[in-house]
């Protein structure tokens, strides 16, 4: 038995998927199901059972349960970046994880969770994944802050378990999320990828909006994100859920920061169409916490033995464009 948390979302969705693709049964979909908008992820794919997200620690009390599990992904989160509610992202964010955690830990489960990229805030400490560092760094939202709160756990249950104490699963692995994009992220709304906004604008109106660069040092569309397509993503996901070796936390981007411009600009090949864009305000109540300049130090998961290729921007973009987009498919 797979437990997948957040599996009706894009991430867990495309992570379930690929699951199911190479023959792996028996997996749990765990997440809010009430979701209209997320029903279209889960659809269609061969579930085991579904548990809702209130239910799952009582769901898993029993031995029966706990005997059975294989291993478990928690990839489910409060994700969006302005969400202002502090106890909501507490309880999903940093006390839901925590006790998952602690469930692995007194099962020996294996497990794999989603940090974010947004824990190094505006990068001033850089985007190095050291593991001995992270209390340094400065998240510019709240999100962001729950998701350092939860890495900065995890690092103080592996010290007390390099003395004795057994505080960890047998093998555990977080990944800080870069700027994720592709199928299965049709019902994020606001905070769908610039790709998925792009594709959409450019059909209704042949031009798309850009935000505008609010600091003298970038030039409008020059902001920069390490952009990764959602199957390398997942490609990485699954090399440590075979292989379990190398616990720690790692960057999951692609090593190279591109800027809007070039994302925009790849959209509009892969449409077949002429570049049209608008640079706009950006929302007042982002921009103060917007981050610039994204690109992960991809190192450490090279050393842990990841060495495929990612796939290129521009490729990634065409095949999400002409796979998915034009024909609304999903992962």
């Amino acid at each position: 038995m797979i437990i997948v948390t957040g599996a009706a979302g894009f991430i867990g969705s495309a992570l379930l998927a690929e699951l199911q693709r190479q023959g792996y049964g028996e997996l749990v979909a765990v997440d809010d199901f009430s979701v209209a908008s997320k029903k279209s992820n889960w659809e269609g794919k061969k579930i085991y059972q579904m548990v809702d997200r209130e239910s799952f620690v009582e769901w898993f009390s029993t031995e029966e349960i706990a005997q059975k599990v294989q291993f478990i992904f928690h990839i489910g989160a409060r994700t969006n970046t302005a969400e202002t509610d502090l106890a909501l992202l507490e309880h999903l964010n940093v006390a839901f994880s925590k006790r998952v955690f602690e469930i692995c830990t007194q099962h020996s489960i294996p497990l794999i969770y989603a940090s974010s990229a947004a824990t190094y805030g505006d990068g001033s400490q850089g985007f190095d994944d050291d593991f001995e560092k992270i209390h340094l760094l400065k998240p510019m939202n709240p999100y962001g802050q729950s998701k350092a709160d939860f890495d900065i756990w995890v690092r103080e249950q592996q010290l007390k378990n390099e003395i004795g104490q057994p505080t960890v699963p047998p093998f555990w692995a977080g990944f800080k999320f870069f700027n994720v994009f592709g199928p299965n992220e049709y019902h994020k709304g606001r905070m769908a990828s610039v790709v998925y906004h792009a594709f959409n604008q450019i059909q209704e109106s042949q031009h798309v909006k850009l935000f505008k660069s609010h600091r003298p040092d970038y030039e409008n569309g020059k902001q920069k994100r390490d952009f990764i397509y959602v199957k390398d993503l997942i490609s990485v996901l699954m090399y440590f859920f075979e292989t379990r070796k190398n616990s720690g936390l790692y960057n999951l981007g692609t090593g190279t920061a591109r800027s809007f411009l070039d994302l925009t600009k790849a959209v509009f090949s892969a449409m077949e169409m002429p570049e049209n864009i608008e640079f706009v305000d950006m929302p007042s109540d982002i921009r103060e916490t917007y981050q610039y300049f994204t690109e992960a130090n991809m190192k450490q998961l090279r050393e842990a033995g990841f060495t495929q290729d990612f796939t290129s921007l521009e490729d990634a973009v065409a095949d999400y464009v002409n796979h998915y987009l034009k024909t609304s498919a999903y992962f």
